[in-house]
């Protein structure tokens, strides 16, 4: 009771009673953050005697990002310069401190992208050891699961495709890119976009360093450095903050649907040999999720000497209802008998959770501007009914390597300090990746009826199956996730 009454007594000497009531009477509210884009530093009195002024290099291409589709740009545009006999340098920065380094582990890939890349990838010892086998696709209840038929052409056929520990990947096309003359950065994230006078991209400045938690600079503080380019690639993966500033800036999102989004968890388990199945493939939809929240499940079955299972939920982040947890809905997922009995007596070793873009062809934004373009996650290029994106986000990278080294080595003047790469987007329309995403543009704003994903799963079965995404309409997502 004296604590309480102490307590109230702190409240009342730090507000006041006005007006025979309590209220609250902060003189200085606490700031819930000082990160210079919030509090300007030129207004924050810590940062006055601070040396401000960046050192710069200059470079041809400057690349965002050491995911599948950076690093993909990196050694496409090297691998043009070594057949034309040019010089051209490239750099590549990323915020992870080893390439591949935020990369979560476990996926299903098709890999055509690296097949033309490097025709000798077996030879050049690229990590994909496991080979998918089986497919299985169930409709899950909360006590059972009943089997749904997966036949050639559909979405979740994976038949031809690899089973891999994608970080491993990454680090494998590092390696790559670094012997082929790339000069790659990690642990240098890209912080803000530097920009000519005439407002076209000039590159990035990367981060700064040295800043205590209250904002104020150590006595190490350092000032990150500018990285100067004729053209800067982002490849930064699904709502980058520098892509988000170009969207608004160059307007690229002026013809386009709103982008949507879905939210997928990420598990690696070590698991009882007798129960594990090497190249099996498992998705699911249905239980815990209710029928109008759009989401499934995947599982992968490792075989990189040990056995290995990556398992992951997604879920749409249309949802209505505001007190869904999604990482809770992946826990209770995971008790579910048929899961519950593969996972039991194994060990969690690794975790993680990244945003997916959903929105698919309706949602693809403008892909240039001047001084740069977007590539991979960052305009968005996954293949939903797949669940798969690092093929196109690689492929789409490699033409947009091919488009900047026209541009670099054409003699066609720019109205712009910063070159614009304007064949990309001809050359995505024209490629595997915009055939691929135009065929299933329908299977996710399917969902957005009063049968939920029963009616995507009836779309998908008859429409596209039948089809191949040639039906002369296409649906639209009814705007942002959060008007929904």
């Amino acid at each position: 009771m004296a604590t309480c009454t102490k307590l109230r007594s702190a409240v009342l000497r730090r507000g006041g009673i006005r007006n025979h009531g309590l209220r609250w009477c902060h003189q200085d509210p606490a700031r819930i953050t000082t990160h210079y884009s919030v509090v300007p530093r030129e207004k924050d009195h810590r940062w006055k005697e601070i040396d401000m002024s960046r050192a710069s290099d200059e470079s041809d291409v400057v690349i965002v990002g050491g995911g599948p589709a950076g690093l993909s740009a990196a050694i496409r545009l090297r691998q043009l310069a070594a057949e034309a006999g040019k010089e051209l340098r490239v750099c590549l920065v990323e915020k992870a401190g080893q390439i591949g380094g935020h990369t979560l582990s476990g996926a299903c890939i098709e890999p055509g992208p690296i097949e033309e890349l490097f025709p000798d990838w077996k030879e050049r010892g690229a990590p994909l050891h496991t080979p998918v086998k089986k497919d299985e696709f169930y409709y899950l209840t909360e006590k059972s699961q009943f089997r749904i038929p997966v036949f050639k052409g559909l979405p979740m056929y994976n038949h031809g495709n690899y089973i891999v520990r994608l970080g491993n990947v990454v680090a494998w096309l590092g390696e790559q890119a670094e012997a082929m003359g790339v000069e790659i950065y990690p642990g240098y994230g890209a912080q803000e976009v530097v920009y000519h006078d005439d407002g076209s991209v000039k590159g990035i400045a990367t981060n700064d360093v040295g800043i205590a938690k209250d904002g104020s600079p150590k006595e190490n503080f350092e000032r990150g450095m500018e990285l100067h380019a004729k053209c800067t690639i982002f490849a930064e993966g699904c709502h980058g903050s520098l892509a988000k500033q170009l969207f608004k800036r160059f307007n690229l999102r002026e013809d386009c649907e709103p982008q949507t989004y879905g939210l997928g968890l990420k598990e690696l388990w070590e698991v009882d040999p007798a129960k594990h199945q090497p190249g099996l493939v498992m998705h699911s939809i249905g239980w815990p999720l209710h029928k109008d929240i759009y989401g499934g499940s995947f599982m992968y079955h490792l075989d990189e000497g040990a056995p290995l299972v990556s398992i992951g939920f997604v879920v749409g982040l249309d949802y209505h209802n505001p007190f869904l947890s999604p990482y809770q809905e992946f826990q209770r997922y995971k008790t579910h008998p048929h899961i519950r009995n593969i996972l039991e007596g194994g060990k969690r070793i690794g975790y993680g959770a990244r945003a997916l873009n959903e929105g698919g062809l309706q949602s693809i934004p403008k892909l240039t501007f001047p001084g740069g373009c977007l590539v991979g996650c960052s305009p968005g290029f996954m293949n939903v009914p797949k669940v798969k994106g690092t093929h196109n986000a690689m492929r789409s990278a490699m033409l947009a390597a091919e488009a900047v080294f026209e541009t670099l080595t054409g003699e066609n003047a720019s109205p712009t300090k910063g070159l614009e790469p304007s064949s990309y987007e001809q050359k995505i329309r024209n490629s595997p990746v915009w055939k691929e995403l135009y065929s299933v543009r329908n299977i996710r704003p399917s969902f957005n009826t009063a049968l939920g994903v029963y009616g995507s799963v009836l779309y998908t079965g008859i429409f596209y199956f039948l089809c191949r995404g040639k039906e002369p309409w296409t649906l639209h997502h009814k705007g942002t996730d959060s008007s929904k």
